[in-house]
């Protein structure tokens, strides 16, 4: 007899489901989640049983049943401030790389500072998702932020400043900026100047006005003057480090003869601005940055690494060892190291 296309169709829309593998495999069918989630102790020969006869009857794992059955939708919820600076892009890459290795997805949450809108991430959203964890980059929760977070009883992990309650990944602003500015200091310099955050990049954990207090604190150190002309604020862009740069260099007597900028797309913008005024870099004017952007080697920039990849995979790391109730609600501070390139040397005679 001559199947007709009819039956052909009704043959393909069969599935299987996890009772068929677990009869054909000779085995529970609790045996057979565990053994296709990963999660449990299955024995080497089960596996493999349980595997081949998933294969065999092109068995395919609900993830909506998974996530019934589990209490979990493998779906982890991640707050930004912002994605377009290379610093949240790379944390970004990183979070996303290191959930998908562990079978994660990905829901992305950007916080403005328009009220409403953040309420509705905290108070629908996040909800909506059913995110089974919630990682914060960069972002400063206030308290009814926090008491939504809690009350979700969903692990918390931050990145860039301490959240209450939560493991967080964190480096010292102050230190790695004292850093830069002790590097120009230990070269030579006595004029150094600063090109820091704006006021409206001076909100989550106060980064600029903590790099800047670095800053100051390591030319008091060194017993040398902090002059209030040698500092002014930008957005962290390269267009706005190439203004205030131009500002600074602007006054041949007065001119200093090194820039600490507190990021390195300012820094970068600052040296195209000291190139287009003639100036040689590093001879008439020393640059260092913070970041290790991707452009950094390019220019041959000095800075300081922060690698925010690796950021996003160690925030990963200390969110799955939350999740599986191993990770204590501590900070981890971030190790930094001064990178030093061709754009910096000993100020001229």
């Amino acid at each position: 007899m001559v199947a007709t296309a009819l039956d052909i169709l009704r043959e393909r829309v069969i599935v299987a489901s996890i009772k068929d593998v677990a009869e054909a495999a000779g085995v529970s069918i609790a045996t057979v989640s565990r053994a296709l989630s990963g999660r449990g102790n299955v024995s080497a020969t089960t596996l493999a049983a349980v595997r081949r006869a998933a294969h065999e009857l092109d068995y395919v794992v609900s993830a909506s049943a998974s996530g019934l059955a589990s209490g979990r939708t493998r779906n982890i919820g991640v707050l930004v401030p912002m994605i377009n600076r290379w610093y949240y892009a790379s944390v970004l890459e990183g979070i996303s790389a290191a959930l998908m290795r562990e079978g994660y997805d990905t829901t992305l949450y950007q916080l403005s500072k328009e009220v409403d809108q953040r309420e509705k991430v905290f108070s629908d959203f996040l909800l909506r998702q059913r995110v089974d964890a919630v990682i914060a980059v960069n972002v400063e929760l206030g308290e009814a932020e926090m008491k939504a977070l809690h009350a979700l009883d969903k692990p918390l992990v931050g990145v860039g400043g301490p959240l209450p309650g939560a493991p967080t990944l964190f480096w010292d602003e102050e230190a790695v900026a004292a850093l830069a500015t002790e590097h120009l200091i230990a070269l030579g310099h006595t004029r150094i100047a600063h090109i820091g955050g704006s006021q409206e990049t001076d909100q989550d954990f106060h980064l600029p006005t903590r790099r800047r207090a670095g800053y100051e604190r390591a030319m008091r150190e060194a017993s040398l003057t902090v002059d209030d002309r040698l500092y002014l604020g930008a957005d962290f862009s390269m267009a706005q480090g190439y203004q205030a740069a131009k500002q600074l260099l602007g006054h041949p007597v007065n001119r200093p003869t090194a820039i600490f900028a507190a990021s390195d797309e300012m820094a970068i913008g600052a040296m195209l601005a000291a190139r287009d005024l003639g100036l040689q870099l590093p001879h008439d004017l020393s640059v260092i940055g913070i970041d290790n952007h991707e452009l950094a080697d390019m220019f041959g920039l000095t800075t300081i690494e922060q690698r925010p990849h690796q950021q996003g995979e160690t925030a990963v790391a200390m969110l799955l060892r939350t999740i599986r109730g191993l990770e204590p609600a501590a900070g981890h501070p971030i190790e930094h190291r001064l990178i030093v390139r061709s754009s910096t040397t000993r100020p001229p005679a």
